[in-house]
């Protein structure tokens, strides 16, 4: 025992040595093994149970993140719908897998996940957006993203979903590497734009002031009750967040070391002025979803609420929105859904707020949520929705002024176009750069 003790000591000196080397802080050598069996336990749980992808192909998709992802031990539990991970021995995480709510890590004293009322929405057979059944595809639409997912995956972009939807009718789509019409794919940061149109719909109840305070009690007599809804929508609530990945950092501590993300962000001070910075934050996007929660009542009474006023409202057939262990929906990553429920999501904003006869949002809240924000140093970002304009060039130069993208990790697009009555959904496991100012403005020259 003591043999392996110290053996395992010297395994971590010689480590501290090499991140020391390497530019890496210690704190990062610290937080290594929890990231690693967090994210790996979380994502190949999802991967597998909610995607239905092979554990092969959940494991690729895994370490294209990182190189020691190779090294995790992996467990599936195919009965229990579970998956354990371990790094060495430093650290271990299981992730488990409940019907209607996806995955997520289990830690000790948090059963709100494993205490809800969840349903199951029977799929529909009505012609889309309010059910499954699409239309004749268009020939030549069909022939166009067949090629570009050929040709992007010949490049190593790992394409597996297009789909357009032009006047209200999904006219094309084509799918690969083990994708269908049916399988929920993972959306990243696309989440955070449908949180944000779960506040717009309490704001049309008349349950919820976009402009107030957000009311969290922690934040009461300090600068941070200066801080409005509206603020965190646009991202400039000024809260000292930290968006980059590595070990040791707010995000990947939050995403995969704590069982409440949005506690762990509530703590957090203020940078800077509220409305003055822009600064892309996961966290505010787990804050925003905290609101929803306590407006809504709690555990079960957030879930109900979102199934009836956002889930079925929409039509979802192929949707799951994953909450953490706190029982918050994880606003900022994880709702896993279809190319055409993805799809559903940018026609409910062409529309104006509404879809499937139910208006679920004000048509003034569109207009707000895809207008420039106001601060210093990015403009060009609206209510959780990235826009074309707004900074001194267009973000996407061969695609129209008035164009809006919800966007997410590993290049994933939902691009709303209202001049051409236009959506685009790319979903993939992309890693670097993706061309879409090119892809999408082929796919718009061959309308």
């Amino acid at each position: 025992m003591k043999k392996i003790l110290f053996g395992l000591i010297g395994f971590l000196a010689l480590l501290l040595v090499v991140a020391s080397f390497a530019g890496f802080p210690p704190s990062y050598l610290m937080a290594a093994p929890g990231v690693a069996t967090g994210i790996g336990s979380k994502l190949l749980c999802s991967a597998r149970y909610v995607s239905g992808f092979s554990q092969q192909q959940s494991f690729e998709d895994l370490v294209q993140y990182s190189g020691i992802l190779q090294e995790l031990t992996v467990e599936y539990d195919d009965v229990q719908k579970s998956v354990t991970t371990s790094l060495f021995g430093l650290s271990e995480k299981t992730a488990n897998y409940l019907p209607n709510i996806g995955c997520a890590i289990d830690y000790s004293g948090f059963n709100q996940r494993a205490s809800l009322q969840t349903e199951q929405v029977p799929a529909s057979e009505a012609a889309w957006p309010a059910g499954g059944t699409v239309g004749t595809a268009d020939s030549d639409m069909e022939g166009l993203l067949e090629r570009l997912l050929a040709t992007d995956n010949e490049e190593g972009f790992n394409t597996r979903a297009f789909l357009v939807a032009h006047r209200g009718k999904v006219i094309a789509e084509a799918y690969g590497q083990g994708a269908d019409a049916d399988t929920p794919l993972l959306g990243w940061s696309m989440a955070k734009s449908l949180t944000a149109i779960m506040l717009a719909n309490l704001e049309y109840r008349g349950t919820l002031d976009l402009g107030a305070a957000p009311e969290f009690e922690l934040w009461q007599g300090d600068e941070r009750s200066q801080i409005r809804i509206s603020d965190m929508l646009t991202m400039t609530d000024g809260l000292a967040f930290s968006e980059e990945y590595n070990p040791g950092d707010d995000a990947t501590a939050m995403l995969f070391t704590k069982p409440s993300s949005s506690d762990f962000v509530m703590d957090k001070a203020a940078l800077y002025s509220p409305g003055s910075r822009f600064n892309y934050s996961s966290g505010t996007a787990n804050l925003l979803a905290r609101i929803y929660f306590d407006k809504a009542g709690g555990n079960q009474e957030n879930y109900d609420a979102y199934m009836e006023s956002i889930h079925q409202s929409l039509a979802f057939q192929n949707a799951i929105f994953e909450v953490d262990a706190s029982g918050v929906f994880m606003g900022s990553s994880y709702l896993y859904a279809s190319a055409r429920d993805w799809a559903r999501i940018g026609q409910l904003m062409l529309n104006g707020g509404t879809i499937n006869g139910q208006r679920i949002m004000t048509e003034d809240w569109v207009s707000r949520a895809t207008t420039p924000n106001t601060s210093e140093n990015q403009r060009a970002y609206g209510y959780q929705w990235w826009l074309n304009r707004g900074n001194e060039e267009l973000r996407w130069p061969n695609i129209p002024a008035g164009a809006y993208s919800g966007q997410g990790n590993r290049q994933q697009y939902l691009m709303a176009i209202p001049s051409l009555d236009l959506v685009i959904v790319r979903l993939g496991w992309t890693a670097g750069g993706y061309p879409v100012n090119d892809i999408f403005s082929e796919i718009i020259r061959s309308l």
